[in-house]
């Protein structure tokens, strides 16, 4: 049963990642980013015009800056798919995802801040206790990218078994795994949506608001997928280094989603820490392979 099931599921994602990785479906994203951001723009100016009915122009923001931030909450949750596909690859091709929407979060951030800015900018004590946070968040973003050059030259893709049978069962069964988190976003965002629709519209708006409760509970989601990707991992090997390398990327999940509820400044310290430690482990797994190569367990 379990061994149908497996297989059932790896045609489903096939066909969804073909679909999904298509020059044709990336075209038709960032068709919908731009014209996410064009109507963003026009919709904003209609309601600082006073043109909207009062019950939607308590919903939509006075700020331009804001559409910039519409897009790119869009960008960020086509990069949380990508993410999920990743995951059936390979579990440190995943960990550079992480990283990668880590960095674009505190990238967003910066815009935020912007959107709490006057129109037209004008230089303000306000504006310049905004400016320490814009820089902040874009550096950590910068360097977080720096990392994962590294990072990702690092990167030797060992099989976790010499079993070409057993590997196709571990890839399968991360598969399933992906496909449950697929299925899990429509549920986390019909829950956050359901929860605003219940209380008072938020003071950054119904759309921060959703973003942020969005990828905190999906990051969360993320922490036990990873965890359970480990244990199922250990019916194939029981290798200490691949066992900690395994754990190591899970604790570096842990510190992505610490730095999504962070303070200002810390959280863009959580996100370099893990990259840092992304690296560290990397490099020390990559030493243990050389000085003892990994033996699978025996089939």
């Amino acid at each position: 049963m379990s061994g149908r099931i497996l297989a059932r599921s790896t045609v489903v994602f096939d066909r969804l990642e073909a679909w999904w990785e298509t020059l044709a479906t990336q075209r038709r994203v960032a068709t919908l980013l731009t014209l996410v951001f064009l109507v963003g723009v026009l919709v904003i100016e209609a309601n600082r015009r006073g043109w909207l009915p009062l019950p939607l122009a308590e919903l939509v923001p006075d700020k331009h800056f804001d559409a910039i931030i519409w897009a790119f909450t869009l960008l960020l949750l086509a990069e949380v798919v990508s993410l999920i596909f990743a995951l059936a690859k390979s579990v440190a091709i995943a960990a550079g995802k992480q990283l990668e929407i880590m960095s674009l979060i505190l990238v967003r951030q910066s815009f935020k801040e912007l959107s709490k800015f006057p129109e037209p900018i004008m230089w303000s004590d306000t504006v310049r206790d905004q400016v320490l946070y814009i820089l902040s968040d874009a550096f950590g973003a910068l360097a977080i990218f720096a990392i994962l050059v590294v990072f990702n030259r690092q990167q030797r893709h060992q099989p976790i078994s010499r079993d070409e049978a057993e590997r196709s069962s571990f890839v399968a069964s991360k598969k399933l795994i992906a496909l449950v988190l697929l299925a899990s976003l429509f549920a986390i965002a019909f829950h956050v949506l359901l929860g605003l629709s219940q209380g008072p519209t938020p003071a950054g708006g119904l759309f921060n608001a959703f973003s942020n409760g969005f990828f905190e509970i999906f990051y969360t989601s993320l922490i036990f997928a990873d965890v359970l990707i480990v244990l199922i991992s250990m019916r194939y090997s029981i290798a200490y280094p691949v066992v900690f390398r395994y754990f190591g990327f899970a604790v570096a999940t842990v510190l992505i989603r610490l730095a999504l509820t962070a303070p200002r400044f810390v959280d863009a310290g959580l996100g370099i820490t893990a990259a840092v430690f992304a690296v560290a482990l990397t490099w020390v797994y990559n030493r243990a392979a050389d000085a003892a190569p990994v033996e699978p367990v025996p089939s």
